[in-house]
């Protein structure tokens, strides 16, 4: 009985380990960089889906074109943001850092990313106290 009840624990330790180990290897973490990391090498993230962080220009909001500006913390690192396939989410304006996810691509020498989808931060962040 004792045999039995060992066997039955370690089946089930072994089936734990074998799930915790698929679910683990199956997680792919999202690395989020910033506008001056993908200025350096833009070509480096052109074939896949990126996420970054940066800073809404001032006065770079074009709703016509539905195109605005982020930046880093360096003032040449700038990378246009192609907004007409999304909605801007509350919370959004110039000045305000956000993540963004799209593909990067370079159209007539400006790198250029087609939002797939906009984060800003929580709103209370911004509102004065």
């Amino acid at each position: 009985m004792a045999t039995t009840r060992l066997r039955r624990l370690l089946l089930v330790g072994f089936g734990l380990t074998a799930l915790i180990s698929l679910m683990l290897i199956s997680v792919d973490p999202e690395v989020q960089y910033t506008v001056d990391e993908i200025i350096d090498s833009p070509e480096d993230f052109t074939s896949d889906e990126i996420h970054l962080r940066g800073t809404v220009l001032e006065g770079s909001v074009d709703e016509e074109s539905k195109i605005f500006i982020l930046s880093g913390t360096n003032e040449d690192a700038q990378i246009f943001v192609d907004i007409s396939s999304v909605a801007l989410p509350d919370g959004f304006g110039e000045g305000y850092m956000i993540a963004v996810k799209g593909d990067l691509v370079n159209i007539d020498g400006k790198w250029t990313i087609n939002a797939s989808s906009i984060q800003t931060g929580c709103p209370s962040k911004y509102s004065a106290e």
